[in-house]
């Protein structure tokens, strides 16, 4: 129900996201199976707070004593107190069932996250502030392998590439100015937190047709290896 990334880099691994239901099972066995330790995970990076994305950060947090990375903005979401409005009431709605069927539990941000700062996690990871879907919804940029993160900008499936469902949206107004500053981003990847096939390509080519960015319709220049990294 919810997706997340082990970026893997031995004893300084990176977690975006925490997923949500049965996800603490998969990411205990890939931790193990990649040859890690729990406290190998140095951070959490949240893309927002919604339930599926921050479902299980308090156990995250408690089982590799990792800090809790987020735009301050989302604190209230991780909470579960933000004050939803109109159709997006749904939304809070939806997530206090969640809360209450998957016993979650809120956990304190660590360290609050600005637009443009550099984490040093994963030979470099920049915070690109892009609000829409959450007022904090945050992706995060590595020059080195030239690719975003994207969070909940869209979500992308062979059958159904689409933007987030408007009750999930708190801020839509704001989406075109973070469309357009992934533009300007120009990334050679993108890969969002909701996809079918891990490559970063095919996704930057469906968000380009989504968002009716024409240059963006063809494959791109440069032919790396994504598949070959461990996320």
């Amino acid at each position: 129900m919810g997706c997340c990334f082990l970026l893997a880099d031995g004893d300084a691994s990176v977690l975006i996201d925490t997923g949500m239901v049965g996800e603490p099972f998969f990411i205990a066995r890939l931790i193990r199976k990649l040859g890690l330790t729990p406290q190998a995970i140095k951070a959490i990076l949240l893309t927002h707070g919604h339930l599926d994305h921050a479902g299980n950060l308090a156990w995250l947090a408690e089982w590799t004593g990792a800090k809790i990375y987020a735009h301050p903005d989302e604190q209230a979401h991780v909470d579960g107190t933000f004050p939803y409005q109109g159709i997006n009431r749904w939304c809070g709605r939806l997530e206090a069932a969640g809360r209450f069927l998957f016993r979650y539990r809120p956990a304190r941000i660590d360290a609050f996250l600005a637009d443009n700062q550099e984490l040093p996690f994963w030979g470099g990871l920049r915070v690109i502030h892009l609000p829409g879907h959450t007022r904090g919804h945050c992706g995060f940029y590595s020059v080195k392998h030239n690719l975003l993160f994207s969070g909940d900008m869209f979500a992308s499936y062979f059958f159904n590439v689409h933007k987030p469902p408007a009750i999930l949206n708190s801020v839509p107004e704001q989406f075109p100015a973070s469309v357009e500053r992934i533009r300007r981003l120009a990334p050679r990847l993108i890969v969002p937190n909701h996809f079918d096939v891990l490559d970063g390509e095919l996704h930057r080519r469906r968000f380009g047709r989504l968002y009716c960015l024409p240059d963006w319709a063809g494959p791109t220049k440069q032919k790396k290896h994504l598949t070959h990294r461990r996320w």
